[in-house]
């Protein structure tokens, strides 16, 4: 009996060293974040904030997307062409409307009700827009086109400078300043022309037929162009990735085009200076300059 304690205490010994061993051996060969990584499951990545690391800046991200992107595609508003001279529309103390309300001199019923007050309104600003160039950020998108890196625009702005900088395919949702028309006639006339048209009570006057000759932009009260509105939509649809640049994205229909590049798995980034009602859903959100910004995303892409 006192020789089978013996060999049972001499038993528990051995075992007991050996667990000590192996316990030293684990410790040294295993360190706590190997451990974690191979026994807990962690959840998919769901940015590339997330990938990447919260260092990586937004310029840096929205880069990373443009360069992974089957299609790329740039909505563009006011805030892109305000480096160029042209103010935007809604900024505090600047804005176009806010000394002058939309509906009182940019509406379809005040053209044709008083065709002088609305020119008073437009003429000025058709002067102003005449020599106006495109900045850095309209040569950056166009440059993206141009490398295949952004299938095309579709812009608010009436402007042209996203066709002076050379971008190739552009969707005007808004119309352009580029030409007028004879709502009689159907006569066009160059903005280089319109200056020419205006009679003695200051309206602008079709040289064929005497009818009232009207900017072929979209006034408050007219309906967008059916085609050019379908198109934003396809490509909206089509979109991996949306580009919102330079628009608070709250003027209907076109603010509802992000919803369908989500809504089709496409992904959004925003690059403005004021609030959006997609701020909470952008993959990148910048408020910067928007020249700089630009810059800095085509710099990054290489």
């Amino acid at each position: 009996m006192q020789k089978k304690c013996q060999r049972f205490g001499i038993f528990m010994l051995i075992v007991k060293s050996w667990a000590r061993l192996f316990l030293r051996y684990v410790t040294q060969r295993m360190s706590p974040e190997k451990d974690i990584k191979k026994h807990i499951a962690l959840p998919p990545a769901r940015g590339l904030s997330d990938q990447f690391g919260s260092r990586m800046s937004e310029a840096e991200k929205l880069a990373e997307l443009i360069k992974e992107s089957r299609s790329t595609v740039a909505l563009t508003g006011a805030g892109i062409s305000v480096p160029s001279g042209i103010p935007d529309f809604r900024t505090p103390g600047t804005g176009i409307w806010e000394n002058v309300d939309p509906m009182e001199v940019a509406n379809i019923e005040v053209f044709r009700r008083d065709p002088k007050r609305f020119w008073s309104f437009y003429r000025p600003r058709f002067n102003m827009l005449e020599d106006k160039q495109p900045n850095p950020a309209h040569t950056v998108l166009a440059e993206l086109e141009e490398r295949g890196l952004l299938e095309g625009v579709i812009t608010q702005n009436i402007d042209r400078l996203h066709r002076k900088a050379g971008s190739k395919k552009i969707v005007e949702v808004h119309g352009t300043v580029e030409t007028s028309s004879c709502l009689d006639c159907g006569e066009s006339y160059k903005l280089e022309e319109v200056e020419t048209l205006f009679d003695g009570d200051e309206i602008a006057k079709c040289r064929s037929c005497d009818g009232s000759v009207k900017p072929d932009v979209v006034l408050f009260g007219e309906m967008l162009p059916e085609e050019a509105i379908f198109e934003a939509q396809q490509m909206a649809r089509g979109a991996d990735l949306m580009l919102c640049i330079g628009s608070s994205l709250v003027v209907q229909p076109v603010a509802s085009l992000p919803t369908l590049t989500a809504h089709s798995g496409g992904k959004i980034a925003i690059l403005t200076k004021s609030e959006t009602p997609y701020d909470a859903e952008a993959e990148v959100r910048m408020n910067g300059d928007v020249v700089e910004e630009m810059q800095a995303v085509l710099q990054l892409i290489g």
